[in-house]
């Protein structure tokens, strides 16, 4: 399959340099570029490209609302490249809240240099951009089940569909991995959670400089403390810890509580974070206390420390295909049989919570 891609870059230099990197590679064609998104729109209408290549910061009209406007209607699989300076990060985290399937960094100085180095990972990324499916925000499912809202007194109250589950004060931890399209899903899961839930440990492929702020921006939208962990965190009820981008995170526990232990080593599977990482220790220091799921991505990263969990008691989920930006990671823990239930992506919140009040 040859990916048609098409660029919008207010920099000539950069539509000039992606142009030279991506004509050396025969499964890539790139079929036209556009400054802004405003000369774009017609272009792409006329001859729909497989991935929208996006900067941010552009005029007339900025990537960000261009995207959403894409997303609004008939979504095209966009990887946002941009400068991402600490105001730049925050925006690229507002582009993959809009449906952005990745985003990747260029340079203010060393652009071509940086291109030529980075030339593999873009590529890469482009193929898998490809092969997802970003859903409009349209047809993202309102999840019935929502656990959050607020009494007449102020108070975080359960709503009625989830008024017969009753949550035990027990220490029962959950993990989580997810990748491509997984910033959307967990935003979604978590967002339906309340505040005593169970501690939630997760994994979400995402660059070094992004998951501080990604946890901040759950943590201002969600019921339960969101943060990025850092070592020796304990996971407790109404916390989740988020491994930071750039470290494997564990799990372990000591006198009968859980802790995370944030750690350098090399990549496993090509990532750092790895789900493989979380999934194994939880196996070994959990059993069948924990529960393991698995949600969109691309690759394999988790599907074996599932397999791991799944073998060692824990209950584990995986996400359904129609709900996965990417049936990649899902997919293949599915095929190791290590996955005992197939859920959509609304389902989640309450499996969680149901998991949370067996005995």
């Amino acid at each position: 399959m040859v990916v048609k891609v098409f660029v919008v870059d207010d920099s000539a230099v950069v539509r000039q340099a992606l142009a030279h990197m991506l004509s050396g590679n025969p499964d890539i064609e790139l079929i036209g570029s556009a400054p802004n998104p405003l000369l774009a729109m017609d272009a792409i209408r006329k001859n729909p490209p497989d991935v929208l290549l996006l900067d941010i910061e552009m005029p007339g009209m900025d990537g960000l609302t261009f995207l959403r406007q894409i997303m609004s209607g008939t979504p095209i699989p966009t990887v946002i490249c941009s400068t991402l300076s600490t105001e730049g990060s925050k925006i690229a985290l507002d582009a993959l809240s809009a449906g952005a399937v990745a985003v990747l960094a260029k340079p203010k100085l060393g652009l071509k240099q940086h291109l030529d180095d980075s030339r593999h990972e873009m590529i890469q990324t482009l193929k898998t951009a490809a092969r997802s499916r970003p859903r409009a925000k349209s047809a993202i499912p309102i999840i019935a089940s929502r656990p959050i809202a607020i009494s007449a007194t102020g108070q975080l109250a359960r709503s009625s569909v989830l008024a017969g589950i009753h949550t035990f004060a027990m220490n029962k931890p959950v993990v989580i991995g997810s990748s491509t399209g997984g910033t959307q899903a967990l935003e979604l899961v978590l967002t339906c959670l309340p505040s005593d839930a169970p501690g939630i440990a997760i994994t979400q492929h995402m660059p070094e400089k992004f998951t501080a702020m990604y946890a901040q921006r759950l943590d201002g939208i969600c019921a339960m403390n969101v943060r990025e962990a850092k070592d020796g965190d304990r996971l407790e009820r109404g916390v989740a810890l988020i491994a930071p981008g750039g470290w494997h995170m564990q799990l372990q526990k000591t006198n009968g509580q859980y802790y995370v232990k944030v750690m350098d080593g090399p990549p496993v599977n090509r990532h750092k974070p790895s789900v493989d990482v979380l999934f194994k220790s939880t196996a070994e220091c959990a059993g069948r206390d924990a529960l393991g799921i698995i949600m969109t991505g691309m690759g394999d990263d988790g599907a074996r420390g599932m397999k791991i969990m799944h073998d060692s008691g824990a209950r584990t989920i995986a996400q359904n295909e129609a709900t996965c930006v990417v049936f990649g990671m899902p997919k293949e823990a599915i095929k190791l049989q290590a996955v005992d239930d197939i859920l959509p992506l609304e389902n989640m919140a309450r499996a969680i919570l149901q998991f949370d009040s067996r005995a």
